[in-house]
């Protein structure tokens, strides 16, 4: 079976919005003898995310039960992933550690996509790294407060105006996140907001790791608010 077939396998399994037991019999029996190496893992889990999204997106009130079938998914796919892939897990703390250079870091090693959910950016070290990604082509989507966007110094228009897709929430409370995700398979966690203030003042800190289910989690905590938020109509 081809890595086509299985995706067909995964298209056929979603028209329920489950994984049934002979569902996961089959993927799970060419996951087993295929041994896909890890950028082909990476393949299929994006695959599966784009599947679930457009199907959130044409069925959302299926969004639970499609997000069950994607995690049941994202476990079948894991164990191959982890059995070739070395942990990787690291902390920064601000003021001490250079945070931005770090985060800049990262987004110039990203080559695929990067999803930005986070409460507040004003910090144009960031910001500028982000464009420069977009420009270079990595598909880039950013979540953040609505009432942020507003604020002396927010680079939500900047984003706009480079063309990357900015949405936004609308209510009294707060889209109060501050992390990351990378390639769909890094994720960068913590109480950083991404501001001067947090790089050079505040006591803050952030994580970064490839932990699969949890980058997995998060991921479709996004894709979740990428649905359900609107897009930035400009300040």
């Amino acid at each position: 079976m081809q890595a086509e077939q299985f995706l067909q396998l995964l298209r056929q399994s979603l028209n329920d919005y489950q994984l049934t037991r002979s569902e996961k019999t089959d993927l799970k029996s060419w996951l087993e003898s295929a041994g896909p190496e890890p950028p082909v893992i990476s393949q299929l889990r994006n695959a599966a995310f784009d599947l679930a999204r457009t199907a959130i997106s044409s069925q959302p009130a299926e969004g639970p039960s499609i997000l069950a079938w994607l995690e049941d998914v994202v476990r079948l796919l894991h164990p191959q992933q982890t059995a070739s892939t070395d942990l990787y897990a690291r902390a920064w703390f601000s003021p001490q550690d250079d945070c931005p250079r770090e985060i800049c870091s990262i987004i110039s090693t990203a080559r695929h996509s990067i999803d930005l959910c986070v409460f507040t950016i004003t910090d144009d070290r960031l910001t500028s790294a982000v464009i420069a990604a977009h420009q270079r082509g990595i598909r880039i989507r950013i979540i953040t407060d609505n009432e942020k966007t507003a604020d002396p110094g927010s680079d939500a228009q900047r984003f706009q105006d480079a063309g990357i897709p900015l949405r936004i929430d609308h209510t009294q409370w707060h889209m109060h996140h501050k992390y990351a995700i990378f390639d769909r398979v890094m994720l960068l966690n913590g109480s950083y907001n991404w501001t001067r203030g947090a790089a050079e003042n505040n006591e803050e800190n952030f994580l970064v790791l490839n932990h699969q289910p949890l980058v997995s989690r998060y991921q479709e905590q996004f894709e979740l608010l990428w649905e359900k938020l609107a897009a930035f109509a400009g300040s």
